[in-house]
């Protein structure tokens, strides 16, 4: 029996409340339903007090172990850099409560495998940060393909460039740090298109991939291309570079009888070019982007929904990437 199911509210823990749970994830917690923010983790000690007074949250804990084996804590999600989450997950799917990680979800497919097994093992589902499925901007782009206004999909593009800057080799920029982040800005930000394509338009079984050290300002890759094919048969390639002039975001899905345009990250349109329908639309984030996906988590835990980004599929998207990096 689900016991989760039963409570009327689930506690989460946090481990790593740094940038990315201040305003996307960590106050989401407390507006969904059946949800609580109970407890926070992080290695500065006084930071982790900090965020916990700004953010009303009861409990500080001084490591990970603590926070993982309290009993109040019902729940983990992991919001460290990508080289700390096998390891705090395993010691999650030990304890035998579910847990959410960041994306990228590991640093490697081999980890992700383990952190897969683990929570197969303990009976708990592991899920994945790839919150771009839940927002309502994109699920507007999976109802146009969904209801077949663009036909058959034929082709998808993806090309983001953008340019240097000095936080690039700022010595605290760990996103360009191989051994911590998994490689570079491209395994930061593709991720989250990866998996959302994933979502668009189907399983990527096929790749190739070319990456490169351009510039050579920090140890990661900035530049990379792709071409990849979709299991329905559908192409796609893909162009990263982090060393242009400009900024630009766009993917392009190419059907029999249209197209649609959106941004992964851009605050842009989205919109359709059909036969039968041509409209852009601005459909705004909500305030904190990982609502959806943080309500969805408490459904999935209730037994009222299946959660659709799990350890499953965003291992998929790790692997993909290492595709592309090995070249």
């Amino acid at each position: 029996m689900n016991k989760l199911a039963e409570k009327a509210c689930i506690n989460w823990g946090i481990i790593g409340c740094g940038d990315v749970t201040e305003v996307k994830s960590g106050p989401a917690f407390n507006k969904v339903a059946h949800s609580r923010l109970l407890g926070v983790m992080r290695r500065d000690h006084e930071k982790a007090k900090d965020y916990a007074a700004r953010h009303g949250v009861p409990k500080v804990y001084v490591n990970a172990e603590a926070l993982i084996q309290d009993p109040e804590i019902d729940a983990v999600y992991i919001a460290t850099p990508p080289d700390t989450h096998c390891d705090y997950a395993l010691q999650v799917a030990q304890a035998a409560k579910p847990c959410c990680v960041e994306k990228p979800m590991a640093l490697n497919y081999t980890q992700c495998a383990a952190m897969n097994a683990a929570f197969d093992k303990a009976g708990q589902p592991l899920f994945v940060a790839y919150y771009r499925r839940f927002l309502p901007r994109f699920l507007q782009v999976k109802h146009w393909l969904d209801t077949g206004l663009i036909g058959e999909v034929l082709h998808v593009d993806w090309r983001y460039l953008s340019p240097a800057t000095d936080r690039d080799i700022a010595a605290d920029n760990w996103r360009v740090q191989p051994a911590i982040a998994g490689g570079g800005y491209f395994v930061d930000l593709a991720s989250h298109g990866i998996d959302l394509l994933q979502f668009l338009v189907g399983a990527i079984d096929r790749v190739n991939g070319i990456a490169r050290h351009q510039k050579q300002r920090y140890p990661a890759e900035d530049a990379v291309v792709a071409s990849f094919g979709f299991r329905n048969g559908a192409t796609g390639t893909g162009t990263w570079n982090f060393n242009t002039h400009s900024f630009s975001d766009e993917v392009m899905i190419v059907g029999e009888q249209g197209s649609i345009r959106f941004s992964v990250f851009a605050e842009a349109d989205v919109s359709i070019d059909a036969r039968e329908r041509k409209e852009s639309l601005h459909i705004p984030h909500p305030e904190h982007v990982q609502l959806n996906h943080i309500d969805h988590m408490v459904q999935h835990l209730r037994g009222e929904c299946r959660h659709s980004s799990l350890g499953d599929t965003a291992a998929m998207s790790t692997r993909i990437m290492e595709q592309i990096l090995a070249g």
